[in-house]
């Protein structure tokens, strides 16, 4: 049913597109309350407006914070205009209906991006804006609400094709837009002040998401996606693409993938090859061309169609290189401008700046139906004092260096997970086999496929315990030397027996990285 509007509250902080809105609301004959700078701006648009303060009889106080808390407005608001007893009460107080409330809230999103005063921040905290909000959104069966003046378009056409009044069925809709914005307000600041205070699992959970784009599909053609911004510093992703298509869902997911492990301290030049959010190429060279080839090397038949992952700037000669392979995604720190023409050249690759990406979040969240599990992100990956080292011969320097990349890798590898590595590169990869012999068997048979002669003397990791000595007894045979692993098998004398035999060395972290 249309309901006609007599009474409209405009409090806004963003006075963009209002003047759009002011003119038909006058050409509608609907009177406008207002308060603060919104009052102002509307005088100075040079329509009528009646300032709140002169509407209750009562003077704003505390700074502003105390304006629109009162019975007046929230009468008005909340009145049931077919419920004789509601009727009767606003005409012996004498309070007239509001009909349409057009309000956006204080910038608390935008004031903890640009500062850390405690004090600024908290008086940023909407309090009136809200209330109002929610009165209206419950009351929407008689009372318009609109929170977004992307919807101020709308609004016009349902004022101009329904002559003053709007339809049951946008009264509902913008109702549910409200009820959306202060779940995502009250999330922003909860998690504010968990952040602030250092809270990581509170007894209540909330998200905050704001919708970035839609995306073609999801994982396959026939699911729907999206991606979200949950952020408490940036307003995007500071990924900034500079050509190619659009971004799918899984190009988002095997970035993300990719810059968890470019971001994991890897302070020499490294590159990581993607496919399907499992690593199947990484390497760390003083070299940065270098870094490419090997981590191209470690496995090309499924860098094909790939996301390449670097933390340096690409010039003109790895662009040449990469230009030679289909990769859906090249994420780099920069692009040379000799580099950039030759990666646009490839109309589908999307080629992007991370020069401006960092990660945020301390947490890992998974759902499930309707519940979730949330935990913190596995950022240890191992403690140096409680290195075990089991075997009677020992591992020297350089391969604890290669012990330690190995093992790091093994993080972001789907478990069970093998990883063989030779020199800061990886060489064979075994990901996301339901048990480790079979991790092992793949790893060895991708090294013996493509870098054969780095199989000598190489190190393995394994992210959890090898629960019988067949699976190092694989590795052994193809030439590794030195093996890495948590540890805390029931049959770990079986198995460091083994080593000791073949006289290879085997290193416990008591560190275990799963990564399901």
């Amino acid at each position: 049913m249309a309901k006609k509007i007599k009474n409209a509250l405009i409090s806004v902080s963003d006075k963009e597109n209002l003047r759009n809105l002011l003119d038909v609301l006058k050409k509608a004959k609907i009177n406008i309350i207002s308060s603060g700078g919104t009052y102002k701006s509307i005088k100075k648009f040079g329509f009528k407006c009646r300032e709140i303060s002169d509407y209750t009889g009562f003077e704003e106080m505390l700074d502003g914070r105390v304006k629109t808390l009162h019975p007046k407005i929230h009468s008005g608001i909340l009145f049931k205009r077919s419920k004789k007893l509601h009727i009767k009460q606003m005409n012996k107080n004498q309070f007239e209906p509001i009909d349409l409330v057009v309000v956006n809230f204080y910038p608390f999103e935008e004031k903890i991006k640009k500062t850390s005063n405690r004090d600024k921040i908290i008086e940023n905290i909407d309090i009136g804006g809200p209330s109002m909000v929610r009165a209206a959104a419950k009351n929407f069966n008689d009372v318009t609400i609109i929170t977004d003046k992307q919807d101020y378009v709308e609004l016009i056409m349902e004022l101009k094709k329904f002559k003053g009044k709007t339809s049951y069925n946008f009264r509902r809709k913008m109702a549910s837009k409200a009820y959306n914005l202060t779940a995502y307000y009250d999330s922003i600041i909860s998690e504010w002040f968990n952040k602030d205070i250092g809270i990581k699992f509170p007894d209540r959970k909330t998200f905050f998401g704001k919708r970035m784009n839609q995306l073609r599909y999801g994982e396959n053609p026939h699911q729907k996606s999206c991606i979200y911004l949950s952020s408490l510093k940036n307003e995007k992703t500071n990924l900034l693409k500079l050509s190619g298509k659009d971004l799918s869902f899984n190009n988002y997911n095997d970035i993300f993938a990719g810059l968890d492990i470019l971001f994991s301290s890897l302070k020499l030049p490294t590159t990581v090859i993607i496919k399907h959010a499992n690593p199947c190429g990484v390497s760390s060279d003083k070299s940065a061309y270098q870094s490419f080839l090997n981590a191209q090397a470690s496995d090309p038949i499924s860098a094909f169609g790939g996301i390449v992952a670097c933390n340096f700037k690409i010039n003109k000669k790895i662009a040449s290189d990469i230009s030679k392979t289909f990769f859906e995604v090249i994420l780099a720190k920069g692009f040379d401008k000799n580099a950039l023409n030759i990666l646009k050249k490839k109309k589908n690759m999307r080629v992007i700046d991370i020069s401006r990406f960092n990660h945020e979040s301390k947490t890992t969240i998974k759902f499930f139906d309707n519940s979730f599990l949330l935990q913190e992100k596995d950022e240890l990956v191992f403690n140096k004092k409680n290195l075990k080292f089991v075997t009677k011969n020992k591992p020297t320097i350089k391969e604890l260096k290669d012990v330690e990349f190995a093992f790091r890798i093994c993080k972001y590898v789907k478990s069970n997970a093998i990883v063989i590595v030779k020199d800061n590169s990886t060489i064979g990869i075994g990901a996301g086999q339901q048990n480790r012999l079979d991790s092992s068997k793949i790893a060895v048979q991708k090294a013996k496929k493509f870098q054969p002669r780095g199989l000598h003397n190489s190190v393995a990791a394994s992210d959890a315990f090898f629960p019988f000595a067949d699976g190092i007894k694989v590795l052994i045979n193809a030439g590794v030397k030195t093996i890495v692993q948590p540890g805390g098998s029931i049959r770990d004398k079986e198995v460091i027996e083994e080593a000791n035999r073949a006289k290879i060395k085997m290193i416990f972290t008591g560190t275990r990285h799963f990564n399901h």
